[in-house]
């Protein structure tokens, strides 16, 4: 969930290039149980501010062919346990392509909220088998000893000017989220909430994006990182299969990470 900072950043989400879709329950009808908000855009988005940028100028709902769901808040705390964005992201995704049928390509772009934590939580050794060799060593050559611990690790990977890092620690944080979302596990689902909730839905991990979210919450979290799940309609049930075998579908550069 990305807060809404200000009136105008409202105005912005409703804006003619953007949709807002939500269920509600006929004994609150004034108040939604979820909500999704959708932005169009010419190609798989990467940056949550450049996504949400107040001057950025409207899209020609002509020519984009994405569809971005770039936040997803449940409204009632009482819920939270009741998965209504499985639902709902289905009956979004039929709407959109009623509506515009040029746009062909559903995708998220989602935070990673257990990041840090996770690899706070690790000591060195599950961190270089998270790695593996080669990486380790590319490290070691240009660091000289790894870092003690997780905790060590996360302070490294963690540049006070993340766009401007050097390619040796955007590939070895990249490598260490593509482990945390595909192969940690938490009572054989994914450990992270936001991959367990899209992976669940039938979702692919398609890419790892460095310096997407550089807001204060994205970056102790994840970095500054954020991954796009891609939806494809007629892939979801296959993708359920593989996750439930404990192999989730995923994308070709996030397989490269791995």
């Amino acid at each position: 969930m990305h807060e809404i900072a200000s009136w105008t950043d409202l105005r912005n989400r409703l804006d003619s290039d953007r949709r807002c879709y939500a269920f509600f329950h006929p004994r609150i009808p004034r108040e939604p149980l979820i909500f999704v908000e959708v932005a169009f855009v010419p190609e798989m988005a990467a940056n949550v501010q450049t996504l949400l940028d107040e001057a950025a100028p409207l899209e020609d709902l002509r020519r984009v062919k994405w569809a971005i769901f770039y936040s997803i808040s449940n409204t009632q705390p009482g819920l939270r346990g009741v998965s209504f964005g499985n639902f709902l992201l289905k009956r979004v995704i039929e709407e959109l392509q009623r509506e515009f049928p040029k746009v062909t390509q559903f995708a998220t772009l989602s935070p990673i909220p257990g990041f840090a934590d996770w690899l706070r939580r690790q000591d060195a050794d599950a961190v270089s088998r998270a790695l593996g060799d080669k990486r380790l060593a590319r490290w070691r050559e240009r660091h000289g000893e790894a870092p003690a611990d997780g905790a060590g690790w996360l302070a490294a990977l963690s540049p006070d000017a993340p766009a401007e890092a050097d390619p040796l620690t955007r590939d070895t944080a990249m490598a260490l989220a593509a482990h945390y979302l595909v192969r940690e596990r938490h009572q054989a689902l994914p450990a992270d909430p936001v991959a367990r909730f899209h992976l669940g839905n039938g979702a692919c991990v398609e890419r790892l994006n460095w310096a997407a979210d550089l807001s204060r919450k994205g970056r102790s979290q994840s970095c500054g990182m954020m991954v796009n799940y891609l939806y494809v309609p007629e892939a979801l049930d296959d993708n359920l299969a593989r996750l439930s075998a404990g192999n989730p579908r995923i994308g070709r550069s996030v397989g490269k990470l791995l």
